[in-house]
């Protein structure tokens, strides 16, 4: 079993930053390098939707939404993924996921692919 905490969320101005961490742990849990990660959100009277994923060896992908303000990366050693949010407007407040899975069989950016999810975290931009 994998488990995943997130942190990092908060009340933000429209136009300002915030940095998501999502650390990885489990009694059965492999090698942190060896997962695929994702970032996903829900808004309020939404559907949950694809942020961004970052593959094994680094390869990232993003939703049109956040592309180009927002960065994914991980760091295996501290078996933790981040989320970098720049540029936040109203829109972008949600309840921030994140997902991983040993195996990926189709697309990064579908939630059905991803095994363990975490507990989320409250992102609020204020306008």
């Amino acid at each position: 079993q994998v488990q995943l905490v997130e942190s990092g969320g908060g009340l933000v101005q429209a136009g300002g930053s915030l940095r998501l961490s999502c650390a990885a742990s489990g009694r059965t849990f492999s090698t942190f390098s060896n997962y695929y990660m994702g970032w996903f959100r829900r808004a309020p009277g939404k559907e949950r939707e694809f942020v961004a994923a970052i593959r094994t060896l680094g390869i990232t992908n993003y939703a049109d939404a956040v592309k180009g303000r927002f960065t994914i990366s991980r760091d295996n050693a501290e078996n933790t993924v981040y989320l970098q949010m720049n540029s936040l407007n109203p829109e972008d407040t949600a309840v921030y996921y994140c997902a991983a899975t040993r195996y990926l069989r189709s697309s990064s950016s579908l939630s059905s692919e991803y095994d363990y999810w975490g507990q989320g975290t409250q992102v609020t931009v204020s306008s």
